[in-house]
């Protein structure tokens, strides 16, 4: 069984060694277990990190693990987001903080949030990187480029797929509200993902919660589909109407994600740094208990 030597710890890369459940059974199970629709956003940001772990080899890795364990009882996933890695050549500490939630908090999801869209020989090998490499739950991707950049992902039967749909940033509206046939783009992505490419079960959808009415829209149109919703904490969304706009009949089929207002909840470079997240992260967690009912 081949490993990855990190210069952290060390991989390996067969199903056998950390057998994959089903996403959407493996978010359902967690959502239920921890009563939460929180997933915490990991965008290791080294400017911001607490003064002791400044210019340490392995701080991204360090910081990244201080916060799961900080936040793991209250998560219903954690979401990388591969930039904030690989922009500083830390892909090895990618790897090393996916091995150990793999290890140490299996029953909860990761999702890599990777944007990635091309054609099928090179989705293919995104596709690899994410549920080979980094042994993802799920993975975001740009629907752009059509069914056949997104059909390598939906080969892995057991793995989510997270398809761009409405975005929380303000651009967003640039491309997904132009009208087609009389509707805005994000819907049709919305049918088309539903409709056609959820094939086995395992696709969702990003929905931003900047835009609550449009949430309320994408979940009508996909029934109990997950939905991927950025834009609350540091973005602004607001959690009841996120809630009330985007919760499926039984209170879940969400993953709210908080990174920023999570991870530096504390004055920068506070040595304090976990229980101000640990304080967030359960403070955010219930306010979203308090909607998924009422």
């Amino acid at each position: 069984m081949k490993g990855y030597n990190t210069g952290i710890t060390k991989y390996r890369t067969a199903d056998s060694y950390f057998p994959i459940v089903n996403f959407t059974d493996k978010l359902s199970a967690v959502t239920q277990r921890h009563h939460s629709l929180l997933c915490v956003g990991l965008d290791p940001d080294i400017a911001r990190f607490p003064a002791p772990m400044q210019g340490k080899e392995s701080s991204i890795f360090e910081f990244c693990k201080a916060i799961i364990d900080a936040t793991a009882s209250v998560a219903c996933a954690f979401k990388p987001q591969i930039a904030y890695f690989a922009a500083l050549a830390a892909e090895d500490q990618l790897q090393a903080v996916c091995d150990y939630l793999k290890q140490n908090y299996p029953d909860i999801p990761i999702v890599l949030d990777a944007k990635r869209g091309d054609i099928g020989a090179t989705a293919e090998q995104y596709a690899r990187e994410a549920f080979e490499r980094y042994r993802a739950d799920a993975v975001t991707v740009n629907p752009y480029m059509g069914f056949d950049s997104i059909a390598p992902y939906l080969e892995w039967k057991n793995r989510g797929v997270i398809v761009l749909c409405r975005t929380s940033n303000p651009g967003g509206s640039d491309l997904q509200f132009l009208q087609v046939e009389g509707k805005p783009l994000y819907q049709h992505v919305a049918q088309l993902v539903s409709d056609q490419w959820n094939r086995n079960g395992q696709c969702a959808l990003v929905v931003g919660a900047t835009f609550p009415q449009e949430l309320a829209q994408v979940r009508a149109i996909v029934g109990d589909m997950p939905l991927l919703v950025p834009g609350i904490g540091a973005q602004g969304g607001d959690i009841e109407a996120t809630v009330k706009a985007g919760r499926t009949t039984s209170g879940g089929g969400m993953m709210i994600n908080s990174s920023r207002a999570i991870l530096y909840a504390a004055p920068e470079g506070s040595e304090d740094f976990l229980a101000a997240a640990t304080r967030v992260a359960r403070d955010t967690r219930d306010a979203i208990n308090q909607y998924r009912f009422s």
